[in-house]
């Protein structure tokens, strides 16, 4: 599959580069921007006390996430749903299980009508060959 970009989502991809000098990989605009850095360049992005991420999210007038990627698809899974705690991510036959620990978790984790996994499901499939996510 390929991935297309518009202008806007090169200049939002630009500016973030230029603000941060931190390596992106990926930028993903749904309702908010998820912008995917390399590996080991999250610190960078961030920034000291989350300055990086105050300055665009000012600049764009949109509230960003940033996720570092991984190679092996059970990190990038636990980095994509990160500020939650996940008990257990695993994969068996292109089938992602995540198990989510309390109630709340597994709501932040689905998100209103589910539109919080779909974006999940969707991020992941552009990197890795999976079928569906599951939450139990």
């Amino acid at each position: 599959m390929k991935i297309r970009y518009d202008a806007d989502i090169i200049r939002c991809m630009s500016l973030f580069e230029s603000v941060t000098r931190a390596k992106l990989k990926d930028c993903i605009s749904n309702n908010r921007l998820i912008f995917i850095v390399h590996e080991n360049e999250i610190g960078k992005a961030i920034g000291r006390n989350g300055l990086n991420i105050r300055k665009i999210e000012n600049m764009l007038m949109k509230k960003i996430r940033i996720v570092e990627f991984s190679p092996d698809v059970i990190q990038f899974v636990r980095n994509m749903a990160y500020p939650l705690d996940v008990k257990d991510i695993r994969a068996e036959n292109g089938i992602i299980t995540i198990t989510g620990g309390d109630t709340r978790t597994k709501a932040l984790l689905f998100g209103r009508d589910s539109r919080n996994l779909e974006n999940m499901k969707n991020t992941v499939k552009r990197y890795f060959s999976i079928n569906d996510i599951r939450i139990i």
